[in-house]
């Protein structure tokens, strides 16, 4: 019994380090600090962004802002701002009505690095007022009510809290006992052929497809299955099933055989997307297929302004689909910028 569960232990050391043991994908979850949201991946990067002051109007040219911070000891700040807007302008950033930073602006788009972007973050969690200016003109006045909270928030995920480096949390310990960040996910995607495009479905297979995909009454007159070749053998079918406004849901299906006779079975994937209410049917909503990067796309939008909803993108190892981003956006307002929840590093 001894020398067996050595042998146990020993395969299953040796699986784990062979990466034939894996781990499901776990994206973050979002935490809302009054008009404040953050978010962290799996590599303990974390975003904090503004929203809009609940029932709040919308400025007719919203501003946006950011806070970003990679895990580790020697990870910087990073703030940033996004506007409608042409050409090049230097832009102030005023807490209480204090310059505290400064950058220069390309088409409504900013970023504050280094020492500059900590002080700004730092003041903003004090602050009670922030003002973002180009000369005299204001360009917007974003809420910091709950910006202390999602920054110590962060401080703790990050394990800098009680350190040097926190931005909140600070405390008399030195940036070494600041937690590494944890290793990024290696995928190993399948290449995909090119050539000609997989043999269109003849008129029985597509009544047996939508049969099987429970997608018969959900596809309009105007709609038909995307086909695209996975392998020699294997054609990934993106089956129209049911649209709204802004939101049209496809069943991801794997089809193997010749024209005529195909077997169909539901893509598999390592984490199911968002929109699936069926375990055992997925479900992609405005889906995309990049055949270069064997890469598919699910973008669900909460609603038609697409200042929240979530998305997934998978590239196929062979077998099935593995997730290798996710971002998502919980509070309808205001926030046009997704929280990245999820990332893995793409090999061939």
């Amino acid at each position: 019994m001894g020398q067996k569960r050595l042998f146990a232990t020993a395969l299953a050391v040796m699986l784990a380090a062979t990466g034939a043991i894996a781990q499901a994908p776990k994206p973050g979850a979002l935490e809302t600090y009054k008009d404040w949201t953050i978010g962290c991946d799996n590599r303990n990067r974390c975003e904090a962004v503004a929203l809009m002051p609940e029932g709040g109007d919308l400025p007719e040219i919203p501003l946006m802002i950011g806070i970003a911070r990679a895990a580790g000891p020697d990870a910087e700040t990073e703030i940033w701002i996004s506007r409608e807007g042409k050409g090049q302008a230097e832009v102030s950033f005023l807490v209480d009505g204090r310059k505290v930073a400064g950058a220069t602006a390309r088409d409504g788009e900013a970023t504050v690095k280094g020492p500059q972007a900590s002080a700004l973050a730092i003041a903003i969690a004090r602050g009670s007022t922030l003002d973002v200016r180009s000369g005299t003109k204001l360009l917007g006045r974003p809420s910091l009510s709950g910006s202390g909270a999602a920054l110590r928030y962060m401080d703790a995920r990050q394990g800098r809290a009680g350190t040097s480096s926190a931005l909140v949390a600070t405390g008399p310990l030195g940036v070494n006992a600041v937690r590494p960040a944890p290793a990024a996910p290696v995928i190993r995607r399948m290449a995909v052929p090119g050539g000609a495009a997989p043999a269109p479905l003849w008129r029985e297979e597509l009544a047996a497809l939508l049969k099987f995909t429970g997608c018969a009454g959900e596809m309009a007159p105007d709609q038909s299955p995307e086909l695209h070749r996975l392998s020699k053998t294997e054609t990934l079918i993106l089956v129209p099933c049911g649209s709204g406004a802004y939101n049209f849901s496809s069943v991801p299906v794997i089809a193997t055989g010749v024209a005529g006779r195909r077997a169909w079975r539901f893509a598999s994937f390592d984490y199911k997307p968002g929109w699936s209410e069926d375990a055992k049917r997925p479900m992609l909503v405005n889906a995309g297929w990049t055949p270069e990067k064997s890469r598919l796309d699910s973008f669900a939008k909460g609603r038609g302004l697409g200042d929240c909803g979530g998305s997934e993108a998978y590239v196929w190892d062979g077998t099935r689909f593995r997730l290798i981003e996710a971002a998502a956006m919980g509070e309808c307002r205001g926030s046009w910028h997704w929280i990245t929840t999820w990332s893995a590093k793409v090999v061939e």
